[in-house]
């Protein structure tokens, strides 16, 4: 069972769809919910980049982030980026508005204090043209990726 544990990837999607673009990762889900998900890919939904997130990356080898990102390029524009990019990033930038402030960065760099065993993460990120709190609907470029980021994540689960 432990390797089973070590060998797993779990697709981690965070997002709010009731906030615009922010609604990437919870669209992915659903995409990526309707797939034959392999054996060792497990498909989760962490609304929020908080604390309780932090159990998403328990127990597996590899994690591969599902989210809205800005300053990549342009609204819709697709990237697989390395977390610890990110991570280094959110002590810039999401510090400044505190832990109320924190995203997906600011949890990167928690994992190494609450995890024994930090898995390789990857982040397939959108860059979001509009964010807005209870403005609910993915921007017409945002919406058009959400079909190219699923499949970007189910060739790198499929064997080679």
């Amino acid at each position: 069972m432990a390797s089973e544990a070590r060998t797993a990837l779990h697709v981690i999607c965070f997002g709010n769809e009731l906030h615009g673009d922010d609604g990437f990762g919870p669209a992915v889900h659903a995409r990526l919910a309707a797939a034959a998900l392999p054996a060792g890919v497990r498909l989760m939904r962490a609304d929020l980049a908080g604390l309780a997130a932090i159990a998403c990356f328990e127990g597996c080898a590899q994690a591969i982030i599902v989210d809205a990102v800005q300053g990549f390029g342009p609204p819709g524009s697709l990237h697989d980026l390395d977390a610890s990019a990110i991570a280094a990033d959110a002590a810039g930038n999401e510090a400044r508005a505190g832990f109320h402030g924190a995203g997906v960065g600011s949890l990167l760099q928690l994992l190494p204090a609450a995890l024994d065993q930090v898995p390789a993460i990857r982040l397939v990120g959108v860059e979001a043209g509009h964010i807005q709190a209870f403005s609910p609907g993915l921007s017409a470029a945002v919406a058009a990726a959400v079909d190219k980021a699923a499949a970007h994540i189910i060739a790198r689960w499929a064997p080679p």
